[in-house]
């Protein structure tokens, strides 16, 4: 038994075997090449928004931690969450 650490063992149930062929397709359809698809691939949280200037930036910094990503192998796969809204100008006041 090896002791070697598959590096795509957490992309393998998204991306492997006939089962996953539909969602391969959608991720096939945003852009993503076969290519892409047979590396591992690593999501990148981000909180963005052009509404709040403490997360104004973030964009930027999710396209260079992608790139880093790209650069090491693998395939970054950016998704949204909800940022805090207590800088916001339209935060509830106390």
């Amino acid at each position: 038994m090896s002791n070697e650490i598959n590096p795509k063992k957490y992309s393998i149930p998204l991306t492997e075997g006939p089962n996953r062929a539909a969602a391969r397709s959608y991720l096939r359809g945003v852009g993503f090449s076969k290519e892409d698809l047979h590396k591992p691939i690593i999501g990148v949280a981000n909180t963005w928004t052009e509404i709040g200037p403490c997360n104004f930036h973030l964009r930027d910094v999710a396209a260079a931690v992608k790139q880093g990503i790209r650069d090491a192998g693998g395939t970054p796969m950016e998704f949204n969450t909800v940022p805090s809204p207590t800088a916001s100008p339209w935060a509830p006041r106390a």
